[in-house]
């Protein structure tokens, strides 16, 4: 029980640290926050300071899921506090909650006054030592529709909806082998469910026709004269 414990807080602590925030202090000195979206996340990194920036930002938080899952969960030592009806062994149950603790860590960050991003980078480092091939073909879904839309968000909750679609498709219809799938499937609706949460405004913006399409930003066009990111009015 303890050991799960430590599992869960090690893995929440690791998701909680705001990769977005300390990137724009040092680069800067400013809090994200305060400036184009408004949301501590990559994609308002890339909106601010640049594709560069923002696009490392959402490796590391991606690689905060990952280590959940492929090192934190290791902290296990003890059996688990609950009867496992799941077809997986009890190390991938564990894998599992530390991932989904990372998840909520980057979402409500213990660091940042409960004020993180949306979840979409970390999740994918999570779903990616889950399900690879499954989470790579949910990105590929994330690449058609942000070319074709210019929409960041529409491209995260469209992948975000592919990827239980796409394991019941591969399991149900290709008859492609899945280990655990009926908890997987499960897991998934849930992250699933979590990323649409923390896209609720996006989604009301994108019914709407208010959404911000992400065309052509630099660092550059985020600037004043003075040479200072635009604060968020």
């Amino acid at each position: 029980m303890y050991s799960l414990s430590l599992v869960v807080l090690l893995s929440y602590l690791l998701g909680s640290i705001p990769t977005s925030l300390i990137f724009s202090k040092l680069k800067g000195g400013i809090d994200i926050r305060n400036f184009g979206s408004g949301n501590a996340g990559g994609t308002n990194v890339v909106r601010v300071f640049g594709w560069k920036l923002g696009v490392l930002v959402m490796l590391l938080d991606a690689v905060k899921g990952a280590l959940a899952i492929l090192l934190i969960a290791r902290v296990m030592y003890d059996v688990l506090p609950f009867k496992n009806y799941t077809p997986f062994n009890d190390f991938t149950v564990v894998q599992i909650i530390a991932g989904v603790s990372a998840i909520i860590g980057h979402i409500w960050s213990v660091f940042a006054n409960f004020r993180g991003g949306k979840g979409i980078a970390t999740a994918c480092g999570v779903l990616l030592a889950l399900a690879p091939i499954e989470s790579g073909i949910s990105l590929g879904v994330f690449s058609l529709v942000f070319t074709g839309s210019k929409y960041i968000s529409l491209g995260s909750i469209s992948a975000a909806v592919s990827l239980p679609l796409v394991m019941l498709v591969r399991h149900n219809i290709f008859d492609a082998h899945l280990t655990g799938y009926n908890t997987l499937i499960y897991v998934s609706v849930g992250i699933t469910v979590l990323l649409l949460f923390t896209h609720r405004a996006n989604i009301k913006r994108l019914i709407a026709g208010t959404e911000n399409r992400l065309t052509g930003i630099s660092h550059k066009k985020t600037k004043d004269s003075s040479g200072i990111p635009k604060e968020k009015k």
